[in-house]
Formats: C-alpha cells, structure tokens, sequence
C-alpha cells in the first residue's frame, strides 16, 4: 500500500462531519490537507479542532467559475474527495420541486463541476461519498436514493475517462454526525438508537468509521471504479 506522507489532499466539505474527520485521518497519515466549504468560520473552527496544520479555502461547489480559478491557481492535487451536499429530504409529492433541483445541483452537479475541473496528479485519487440509499431505497427518500446512484454511476464512468487516475466511492449508511443536530436532542436520540436497534452490528456509523474507509481507497493503488459500503449492514439486513 502507497503513504500519504508527503501528499496533497483537498476535502471539499471539510469542515463538519465525514469530511472533517477524512481530513484529520488524511493530516494524521501525513499528507498536506486543505479542506474547503462555502464558510470561512466554518473551516476555522473544524482547524481549530483538527489541530494539525492545514490550509483552508472557501469554495462553493455550486459556483463554477470560482472551482476552476481555484483549481488553476493551486496545481496538482494527489486526493480530491468531495463530501460536500445540501440535500432537502421528504416525500417526493411533498416536496417543491425547487427543494429537489437543489439537492441535485448541490450533490450530484457540485460533484460533477469538481471532477470536471481538479487537476489530479497521475495515479492520484478521486473519491465521491455517496449513501447506502442507492443501493436501498427507503419511503421519504426516494430523490436522496436517485442522486446517490446518479453519483456512483457517474464514478464508474469517469474511473474510465481519468485513468489512470483513480475513481471511487464511499457509501456511508446513518450516521452520526452534526446533520443531525438540528432536531431536538431527544428526537435525535430516539433516530439514532431504533436504527442502531435494527442494524447487525449493533451502533449507527461515526464519521471516523467512514474516514477510515476513504484512507483505504487513497493508500490502495488497486482500487479502482469501486463503491465501498460502510453501512453495519444496514443494505443488506
């Protein structure tokens, strides 16, 4: 397995969440990391956390002009994964339709307008976190489930056009991470435990568990067109 020592590793949606702690297992494994997110406060405090030396930069992954000057001014990156999305959620006949063009264009076009414009070094890495929800649709989120299939569909492809870069996904099932905090404590509690209740492994995912799973995918030169389920079972149970 290659190192990410001496490796320049760029997060968007770094500064919350899964792509907080991809990039404090990226900074403790020894790479350059940079994370970026459209809040300058944001991405101080997610540094202030990481407490590494890391650079941060706001972009805005709905805003095309400002991804590719950023790309053209910052040159070769070996890692570029992209975790960041704003996606509404609820039933599709329920939701405005503005509500879900958004989510698309956040999730699914955000990841295309990054991919379309990273410089990637050769045998570099680009790696979407997409969701179990592809796999198994659920009732009330039948656009998150499109758009993640959309994403994965998309990897496949671009692991052919890029090589020989490398093109992957992670696909995380719930877990617990700052999304959920704006329901109340005791509603988040009661989300939290009835899944981790029906999963096989007994406890929804933690950030970390879904870094751990990107390290694999930066470090493992024969991973390619690949989408790695960390979801305790939940796809299949």
């Amino acid at each position: 397995m290659a190192s990410l020592a001496n490796t320049r590793v760029l997060v968007l949606g770094g500064s919350s969440g899964i792509g907080e702690a991809i990039a404090r297992r990226s900074a403790e494994s020894g790479a350059a990391v940079t994370i970026a997110s459209r809040s300058a406060d944001r991405l101080a405090a997610a540094a202030e956390r990481i407490a590494r030396d890391i650079d941060t930069a706001v972009l805005d992954t709905g805003d095309n002009d400002a991804i590719e000057a950023f790309f053209a001014e910052h040159g070769l990156w070996d890692h570029v994964i992209v975790s960041s999305a704003d996606t509404a959620r609820g039933p599709m006949r329920e939701m405005p339709l503005a509500d879900a063009y958004a989510a698309m264009d956040s999730k699914f076009w955000g990841a295309y307008r990054i991919a379309r414009a990273a410089r990637i070094a050769e045998h570099g890495t680009l790696t979407f976190v997409t969701g179990f929800l592809a796999e198994r649709p659920a009732a009330g989120a039948a656009l998150q489930g499109a758009i993640n299939a959309a994403l994965e569909g998309l990897m496949r492809g671009l692991m052919l056009e890029l090589a020989p870069v490398r093109v992957n996904a992670v696909s995380p099932g719930l877990v617990d991470t700052p999304l959920w905090d704006n329901l109340s404590t005791a509603r988040k509690r009661e989300i939290l435990d009835s899944t981790a209740d029906r999963l096989p492994v007994g406890r929804v995912g933690r950030a970390g568990d879904v870094a751990n799973a990107v390290h694999y995918l930066l470090i493992t030169g024969f991973a390619s067109g690949s989408v790695v389920r960390i979801d305790g079972g939940g796809a299949i149970s």
